[in-house]
């Protein structure tokens, strides 16, 4: 199933490219002033390119997490990072007209966890979860077609699935079950997209402020760092 599902996201991140190729762009260029007449003026030069008014945009991502659990548990805390996929749809709205802040939000599938060792045995664990972000964007142009996207907001997300894994004994366990993780996770998303033309690729951080675990002794919460690529309409 996560195969097929890779698959289809990554020839729909293909075809978007393909129809990308001539571009349209979001920013419309301010007409320069009449230069003055008298001399030793400098011509009008302004890149600066002004957001258009009501603009909206839909992307496509698919991504790289690296994720871990920060724990009173040592077994979890004493752990270490365990790789897994994001992949999702996106959707800016422009805050204000004229100003190049968006409203972005989406829904992502997204895999998290960790690995760790109890007694010298080896187990791991995957946190998987649908994540509905809200952040704020600025889009800063850098030139023609290219901009600098810096971002910083929420989410929240709930577990779809996962398996705690204990290779000593050879067996594989809910990672949602009583004894594991709670579903219910949120907290904060920082990082900074780049876009050229219709490409777009960013790097970030989701750090989990829910506690997800069910022992009223220990508390844990999740922390994901994340590279994602896509595309932007």
């Amino acid at each position: 199933m996560k195969r097929t599902m890779l698959i289809a996201l990554l020839s729909l991140l293909t075809a978007a490219a393909a129809m990308a190729q001539y571009p349209r762009t979001r920013y419309r260029r301010p007409v320069p002033p009449p230069r003055p007449a008298y001399r030793d003026v400098p011509a009008y030069r302004n890149d600066y390119r002004t957001p258009l008014s009501n603009a909206t945009y839909y992307g496509l991502r698919l991504g790289l997490n690296i994720g871990s659990v920060r724990s009173d548990d040592h077994f979890l805390s004493d752990g270490s990072a365990k790789s897994g996929l994001n992949m999702g749809v996106a959707v800016g709205f422009q805050v204000a007209p004229l100003l190049p802040v968006y409203m972005e939000t989406g829904l992502l599938y997204t895999e998290k966890g960790g690995k760790g060792k109890v007694n010298g045995h080896s187990f791991s664990y995957s946190l998987n979860y649908l994540e509905l972000p809200f952040v704020l964007k600025y889009m800063h142009p850098l030139g023609h077609l290219l901009s600098l996207q810096p971002f910083t907001g929420v989410y929240v997300a709930a577990g779809v699935g996962g398996k705690m894994k204990d290779f000593n004994q050879r067996q594989a366990y809910s990672s949602f079950d009583d004894e594991g993780f709670k579903r219910f996770d949120a907290g904060l998303r920082i990082g900074c997209g780049l876009q050229f033309a219709n490409l777009y690729t960013e790097m970030g951080y989701d750090l989990g402020l829910a506690n997800i675990s069910h022992d009223y002794f220990d508390t844990s919460r999740t922390g994901c760092f994340f590279a994602t690529m896509g595309v932007n309409f």
